[in-house]
């Protein structure tokens, strides 16, 4: 059987990407910022603050950074980054709750993916350091990439990608087919040379559900069952190829990955060690 593409998963045409100003949400930005100069796509900064307004120079350098990338000449006028099909807005928000101030601007502003840095541990750092993400992701019902701080994600901060290695866990419900699709997509978009994709289904093989490989030059792809805890063995394994993605396709709290609505996705997020794709159902009907 030949590979069909989906046709009902969404183009990435428009980025959100909150920001606390810290460390990690810096990595988080990068992976923002790659993305939507791949995809010539929209990207809108958030600040949230209830306090002091920040200052401009508080936000992350646009032009500096796709200058060090060499996407634009150095000294580049503000103009250069429209020219590179790049639509970048920069917002503050003033609020208390930064959970509903960024749902507020979704609410006003939709976009196809949320990228944002999230902390696994408490810590006195600023305002992403609490439970900010998995809600904004939750209740937005978007697809979301989150940077778990501490770690490097698979954007360096002179723009080379380290993204060889992506794992996605199977199961009957919710289909696999768009995270699949979703792989294929982002190494169409990025250009990623080459790599492996690991199919992962935490249970007997033969009940492993069938899915449709699509063409993906220079990537491998390979089916692997475990027996076991869902957490335990996706967390196991994503540790034993050195994964530098992982990608959840999840349904509601009834699916066997639940969309951060239940204790699976979140157990696997707040101790994963690499960034981690969550596709909601939803987000990808167009």
């Amino acid at each position: 059987m030949s590979y069909e593409p989906l046709p009902e998963v969404l183009k990435v045409e428009s980025l959100f990407h909150p920001s606390d100003f810290s460390e990690a949400s810096a990595v988080a930005f990068l992976h923002a910022l790659k993305i939507a100069a791949a995809t010539r796509a929209s990207l809108s900064i958030l600040h949230v603050s209830n306090g002091a307004p920040a200052e401009w120079q508080d936000f992350p350098r646009v032009r500096e950074t796709l200058e060090r990338w060499e996407l634009i000449p150095k000294d580049s006028p503000k103009q250069a980054v429209a020219e590179l099909g790049l639509d970048v807005r920069k917002v503050e928000a003033r609020a208390r709750d930064p959970v509903k101030a960024c749902l507020g601007f979704l609410e006003k502003h939709p976009a196809d993916l949320i990228v944002l840095a999230v902390y696994q541990r408490g810590g006195r750092t600023r305002w992403l350091a609490h439970a900010v993400g998995e809600p904004i992701a939750r209740k937005s019902g978007q697809m979301t990439l989150f940077i778990p701080h501490g770690t490097s994600g698979f954007v360096s901060a002179e723009g080379t990608l380290s993204l060889r290695k992506i794992l996605i866990p199977i199961a009957a419900k919710p289909r696999p087919q768009p995270a699949i699709e979703a792989v294929r997509r982002m190494i169409s978009a990025l250009s990623l040379p080459g790599g492996e994709v690991v199919l992962l289904h935490v249970g007997a093989a033969q009940d492993s559900p069938a899915v449709m490989l699509p063409p993906t030059p220079g990537w491998t792809w390979e089916h692997v069952s475990r027996d076991g805890d869902v957490v335990e063995s996706i967390l196991a394994v994503a540790e034993e190829i050195s994964a530098d993605l992982l990608i959840l396709p999840t349904d509601g709290p009834d699916g066997f990955l639940d969309a951060l609505r239940g204790s699976t996705s979140e157990r696997v997020l707040r101790r994963a060690k690499c960034p981690l794709l969550s596709l909601p159902a939803g987000s990808l009907l167009g």
